[in-house]
């Protein structure tokens, strides 16, 4: 109630909408679907033929240059066009914009304890017949329904604004994967947009939940969103600094971003799904037990 009752909850929804809008509008391009992407498939494909032989190129790039010749000639032979200009494109580059979901969350999660310490409402709180713990599960789950909240609205706005622009037509395209032996595959479209759309929500609970700590540990709220924030958008900086190092995976930034894991191209050697998901697990609990174990013995001042 106090989360929706605030005009600041409704300027970020609107926000969000507007923002999804804009950018369905600024990335929108009206060149119909034709065959000139054959050509440059082509192109693509014998451009890194001629590069595969330079002995001075990186065997991971090399990679790379082999996995996409692969993909190119399988659209050509099948006639399957990119995605650019569909839905399915529109609705995967939409699914970069959940960062702003994570951070119209984390403004909410950094003051959704902290700010009850700032304005006194904490004794008020603490006096009515229900515990400690049921009072933070309870705004911890009002925080992620949030977060989810805003990540549904991201998902219909940008169906509704992309399917517009773009039409529904080319649904049936494929997503097209390389495994290891470098054959192409053919996967549901559908699924990987809402695998991408699943994998960004664990990063999003994990850095609400990380904020919802910091609010937790901190009584003012100004600071814990400002911490909140600071540890969100750094986070990435630092992980590709400790990505040098072997220890560096172990970092939770390292893990939150699941989507690599689509195209089977781990941050680094070594890591994995299983083991990223392992990660995020310990650091999950790891945060949620500090904030039960904070909140609970800490002492409100009469």
């Amino acid at each position: 109630m106090k989360i929706y009752s605030r005009l600041r909850t409704w300027i970020l929804m609107i926000l969000l909408i507007v923002i999804v809008v804009l950018t369905g509008v600024l990335t929108h391009s009206d060149n119909q679907q034709d065959d000139s992407w054959k050509t440059r498939a082509a192109e693509t494909v014998e451009h890194n033929k001629t590069e595969l032989a330079n002995p001075d190129i990186p065997d991971s790039f090399k990679k790379q240059m082999r996995e996409e010749s692969a993909r190119q000639q399988y659209m050509l032979d099948h006639n399957y066009p990119p995605i650019d200009n569909t839905l399915w494109g529109g609705m995967i580059t939409a699914s970069s914009l959940v960062i702003l979901v994570t951070l119209f969350t984390v403004i909410i999660a950094g003051d959704m304890v902290a700010g009850e310490f700032t304005w006194g409402t904490i004794k008020l709180l603490l006096i009515r017949p229900a515990s400690r713990s049921k009072i933070l599960l309870s705004k911890y789950l009002t925080t992620l329904l949030f977060a989810a909240t805003l990540l549904v609205l991201l998902f219909i706005t940008a169906l509704i604004v992309y399917g517009f622009s773009y039409g529904f037509e080319r649904l049936g395209l494929p997503h097209l994967t390389v495994n290891a032996a470098g054959q192409v595959q053919e996967k549901n479209m559908l699924l990987y947009v809402f695998a991408t759309y699943g994998f960004k929500l664990i990063e999003l609970v994990m850095i609400v939940t990380l904020a919802f700590m910091i609010s937790t540990v901190f009584r003012s709220a100004s600071l814990a969103i400002g911490l909140s924030i600071f540890i969100m958008f750094a986070g990435q900086v630092i992980t590709l600094l400790f990505l040098r190092y072997t220890w560096g995976k172990y970092f939770l930034f390292a893990n939150t971003d699941l989507t690599p894991y689509l195209e089977d191209r781990p941050l680094a050697e070594g890591m994995t799904m299983g083991f990223s998901i392992t990660m995020l697990i310990l650091y999950f609990l790891l945060f949620n037990v500090l904030s039960w174990e904070i909140f609970r013995r800490r002492d409100v001042a009469a």
